[in-house]
């Protein structure tokens, strides 16, 4: 990765990301892959360091092995796998006894998480800046002229087009004059993992024996000053501890970090308990809000992550982030090549903004679950737990956190059921070994995925073939006679099993046309 403190040899770029957070150098990366060079301006000379998001969950598991790094991050997860029991508004979605799970997280803070991305960054020999602040943009028809601020000084760049992802707080969107209305909730959410002395007794159910003060429960406490959830692993002293407390009046700054006095200081107002600690592991303050920019793109200025959208519960922020990058990339790279059929940018906030409402919906479900601390609240939280008791239900709720439930709109009418979903990572079997849908595509390019032994249906994908890759294959149980599959892992098309080729020739033709542009070539 070249860093740059001096803009004197500075170049007009194609892109120009602002902000180096997971959202930014995702698209970077995935830009990379798809043949374009972008530009990351990062405003703070090193890399964050204050605790945010512990852990990544939800699709962009499934997308990180499709590019063939999931195995690099489950890696470097060092600390226990929690079971998969997840938070839900005041209750828990609780997955512990399924074998697949719909939902499921890595314990990867936001700081290990983003050290991997500038890695990976690094190995695709992505340039970025830290320490470069934009405080300008002008755009027109052809461009984006970026006024920037670095060590030595102001300067100014061109680009194609600029890319915000930087935050919640963004000065793209701003500049851009891109709405983003909203509401801010007044309560104060404190995370901490810490150890606890032998002073404090963790009881086999998880309960906390506290000197001075008798018995903390497990799960969540609730009292009129606020809420109190302790969770535990059998045989540890260290334990993860969570407050929320209504603070109308308190401004809080996200890069100063929590302090443990704080930390103990909120447990205290909330239950009377002094909760004594030997170690802190981390230690983070939060506050929700809910806000999602009116458009994703404006001319040549595009969003994506907290700079789009903020929602008011946890653990979906850098999925939702990472996951527009990733739709956003290869869009932007067939416009910059000049493939791009007419539409395809503008997809990308029609898909997003659609993600993000779907996001937004159930994120304010949980605002209702957990706020409301009265004889209505309770009754309200207690029929929601009886209803995920179904596995049906609880299924349909661990896919809408995941953000796996969402089925892109597609063109025209009569699809099949499996278009605008994520490709499963079926097992395949080829004449050249066995494989999976997410390996084929480590090289983040659109696949063909014939199933079913159609040539004439590879005939005509080849007509693509600078764009498509053509691969066949036998699956146990196929779905489908044949997928085509966007970069992103979304499927664009799919011929029914035994559907006649003449139909399946016309409807791939469109699909491919309608994604990916005009034919290189023409068949004979």
């Amino acid at each position: 990765m070249t860093q740059h403190d001096s803009p004197e040899a500075a170049a007009d770029t194609d892109v120009i990301i602002v902000g180096a957070g997971p959202a930014g150098l995702m698209l970077a990366a995935e830009l990379r892959l798809a043949g374009v060079r972008p530009l990351v301006l990062e405003r703070k000379q090193q890399r964050r360091d204050t605790p945010k998001a512990g852990g990544l969950g939800g699709q962009i598991l499934d997308l990180l092995h499709c590019r063939g790094l999931l195995e690099r991050f489950e890696a470097a997860c060092t600390g226990p796998h929690p079971a998969p029991r997840f938070p839900f508004g005041g209750v828990h979605l609780d997955f512990t006894a399924m074998a697949d799970p719909p939902l499921r997280s890595l314990p990867l803070p936001q700081q290990q998480l983003e050290g991997l991305l500038d890695e990976r960054a690094d190995e695709l020999d992505v340039e970025i800046r830290r320490g470069h602040e934009v405080f300008g943009l002008d755009q027109d028809a052809s461009g984006v002229i970026v006024d920037v601020r670095g060590p030595d000084g102001p300067y100014r760049l061109t680009a194609r087009y600029v890319v915000g992802c930087d935050g919640a707080r963004s000065r793209v969107r701003d500049l851009a004059g891109i709405d983003f209305p909203g509401h801010t909730y007044p309560e104060v959410n404190r995370l901490a993992q810490v150890t606890l002395p032998d002073t404090v007794t963790v009881r086999d159910d998880g309960d906390l024996d506290v000197p001075g003060f008798g018995v903390v429960r497990a799960g969540f406490t609730r009292t009129d000053r606020g809420l109190l959830g302790v969770g535990s692993a059998p045989g540890s002293r260290a334990v993860s501890v969570y407050t929320i407390e209504d603070e109308t009046e308190a401004e809080y700054d996200d890069d100063v970090p929590m302090s443990l006095t704080e930390l103990q200081d909120s447990i205290h107002r909330v239950v009377g308990a002094h909760l004594p600690v030997t170690e802190t592991i981390r230690l983070s303050r939060f506050t929700f809000k809910a806000h999602q920019a009116e458009r994703y793109r404006s001319g040549r200025i595009l969003l994506a992550g907290d700079a789009a959208h903020l929602f008011p519960a946890t653990g979906v922020a850098l999925n939702a982030g990472m996951l527009d990058a990733v739709n956003l990339a290869w869009k932007l790279a067939a416009d910059l090549q000049g493939w791009a059929p007419t539409g395809l940018l503008d997809s990308y906030h029609v898909e997003r903004h659609l993600a993000g409402a779907r996001t937004m919906l159930h994120t304010r479900a949980q605002v209702a679950l957990r706020r409301e601390h009265d004889a209505a609240g309770e009754a309200l939280r207690a029929v929601f737990s009886e209803l995920l008791t179904d596995e049906q239900a609880l299924r349909r709720m661990g896919a809408f956190v995941a953000g796996s439930d969402i089925r892109y709109p597609m063109p025209g009418s009569g699809h099949h059921p499996l278009a605008g979903s994520f490709a499963a990572d079926l097992a395949l079997r080829t004449d050249h070994g066995v494989t999976g849908v997410a390996e084929l595509l480590h090289t983040a390019r659109p696949i063909l995925l014939d199933l079913g032994g159609c040539p004439a249906l590879r005939e005509i994908a080849r007509e693509w073939g600078g764009r498509v890759d053509v691969h066949t294959a036998k699956a146990d149980d196929r779905p489908a006679d044949a997928l085509l599959i966007r970069p992103d892992a979304h499927i664009a098309w799919a011929a029914a099993v035994a559907e006649p080729t003449e139909t399946a020739g016309t409807a791939l033709r469109e699909a491919l046309t309608h994604w990916f542009g005009e034919p290189e070539t023409t068949a004979p």
